[in-house]
């Protein structure tokens, strides 16, 4: 529903998991049962398909007569990408001020390395007025371990996520103070992360993720095997330290609530 103290419609980020139909979650799914809102879908390209719209058609649902792709180019020229940004919000931002909701989808999780964070930014700078709204998902990583079968964390383990394109100087550092580690767009640097690996004798304890969930997902432990292959963009490398050393931690922090039941009914 719209604004009733202004009119206003709201941009709602619509997250719906990593590539799986079945991991959109109830709230997300209420969403696009709306008839009321335009859905609108992030591509690449006017070539290229919607990711995140074809998680939505993968579901089941048919997609509505009104649709709008929002264009975000793979570059990091920061003054193209500010002028597509720009172009996305102008494009919404009519639609929201005569009172209708836009939902932009989004895969895996809206908050979490989604183009929607400079939609919302960038809309807000054209107006202060819209509302914004959104509904979390199941990010790639929690759905990688999932298939997997390895924890995310565990008790008092450290996890650090990371886009790799940071640089193996950086991973490395990462690796003598994290239990877990997830490099996010691994592409560029595969070979060069293997051989880190390798060098760490960590080989064994990583493992790649493309398009998790999705009907192209491909999942390879043996990470050795990827030296002088071309990963898709769409993956991860998921990568566990339990050679990390660690430093003492501070015991007793829980505090118990037997003591003060007992005086209160004392």
């Amino acid at each position: 529903m719209n604004d009733p103290a202004h009119g206003i419609g709201r941009l709602i980020g619509v997250s719906l998991g990593p590539g799986d139909p079945e991991l959109i979650t109830r709230r997300a799914w209420a969403q696009l049962q709306r008839g009321d809102a335009l859905w609108t879908y992030p591509v690449r390209s006017t070539k290229s398909e919607s990711y995140a719209l074809g998680i939505v058609q993968r579901s089941g649902l048919a997609l509505p007569a009104q649709h709008l792709p929002l264009l975000f180019p793979m570059t990091h020229d920061v003054e193209k990408l500010t002028r597509h940004w720009l172009r996305a919000a102008e494009a919404v931002l009519p639609v929201l001020l005569a009172g209708r909701d836009v939902l932009f989808l989004v895969e895996g999780d809206a908050s979490t390395y989604a183009t929607f964070g400079h939609l919302e930014r960038t809309l807000r700078a054209l107006d202060e007025r819209i509302a914004i709204e959104v509904v979390p998902g199941v990010t790639s990583f929690h759905a990688s371990c999932a298939r997997l079968g390895v924890p995310f964390a565990e008790q008092d383990d450290t996890v650090a996520i990371v886009p790799a394109a940071y640089g193996v100087e950086m991973v490395e550092r990462l690796l003598d103070d994290f239990d877990t580690l997830v490099l996010m767009k691994v592409k560029p640097l595969i070979d060069d992360l293997v051989d880190l690996l390798e060098r760490r004798g960590l080989l064994t304890h990583a493992c790649l993720v493309e398009k998790a969930g999705s009907p192209e997902e491909r999942v390879v432990r043996d990470v050795l095997t990827l030296r002088g292959t071309t990963v898709n963009y769409l993956s991860l490398l998921l990568v566990k330290n339990p050679q990390r050393l660690r430093g003492e931690r501070i015991k007793g922090c829980k505090k118990k609530t037997s003591e003060p039941f007992e005086k209160a009914t004392a």
